[in-house]
């Protein structure tokens, strides 16, 4: 486990992020008491498809080194895309298994011009505005928490909330096809279940827009299963 390996200071940083999740996720929903649900104003919503990658699990420890985030209707159809690489603050934590999944190394960072966690989280804010406009925006990632975790840590650290961009909901790609009795978690064996081409394995291709592109691919194919009957 990659806990094992966090010293003092950064498991009460931990502690403190993971206690910020955890009242947000209590933020009462009565906030949102005037909002029109998707089914009475599927216009009013749209999609955040995201995909990160790090240097870890941890998200109190660990940090992204890119994110690609692809915007949609509720039907799917895209909006726009943007993919960014980042630099993290403390290359030396990157922890091999996660170097094996995404070919991190800082010289290589640099010579694709990845660039600072704040300008990265500038340039989020900056795409999220231009694509929301007035509309409510869901939340979607494969194994959600994980994603959402490090957004909210790495936004946290350059005084931007989660909480301000995404609306409290959050959709999770697995729990999506496990309603439909899809029970492979694992994204290759979900890809196989929906005859879908997996994301790419290989380190150096494996990028948060592979991986954003892969999601809506999947989030698509279950739509076509059993469309979701919004607006009507």
């Amino acid at each position: 486990m990659y806990l094992c390996r966090v010293g003092g200071g950064a498991k009460i940083r931990r502690m403190r992020i993971l206690t910020l999740l955890f009242l947000a996720s209590l933020l009462s929903p009565s906030v949102f008491a005037q909002v029109e649900w998707p089914p009475q104003d599927p216009d009013g919503w749209i999609l955040a498809h995201v995909d990160v990658e790090t240097t870890g699990l941890d998200p109190a420890f660990h940090e992204m080194i890119d994110i690609g985030m692809i915007y949609t209707d509720l039907e799917g159809e895209e909006l726009g895309r943007r993919y960014i690489r980042i630099m993290p603050a403390h290359p030396e934590r990157i922890d091999e298994s996660a170097r094996r999944v995404n070919g991190f190394d800082v010289a290589r960072w640099e010579e694709l011009g990845a660039v600072s966690e704040q300008d990265a989280v500038a340039e989020i804010v900056a795409f999220h505005e231009e694509m929301r406009g007035e509309r409510n925006v869901l939340f979607i990632a494969y194994n959600a928490w994980f994603d959402q975790a490090f957004t909210t840590a790495l936004l946290a650290r350059h005084d931007a909330q989660w909480r301000d961009l995404f609306f409290y909901h959050v959709l999770d790609i697995p729990s999506m096809a496990w309603g439909q009795g899809l029970t492979a978690l694992n994204a290759t064996a979900l890809s196989e279940e929906l005859e879908l081409e997996d994301e790419t394995r290989v380190p150096t291709e494996h990028t948060g827009i592979t991986g954003a592109a892969f999601n809506l691919s999947v989030y698509r194919a279950l739509r076509a299963r059993a469309p979701i009957l919004i607006g009507k």
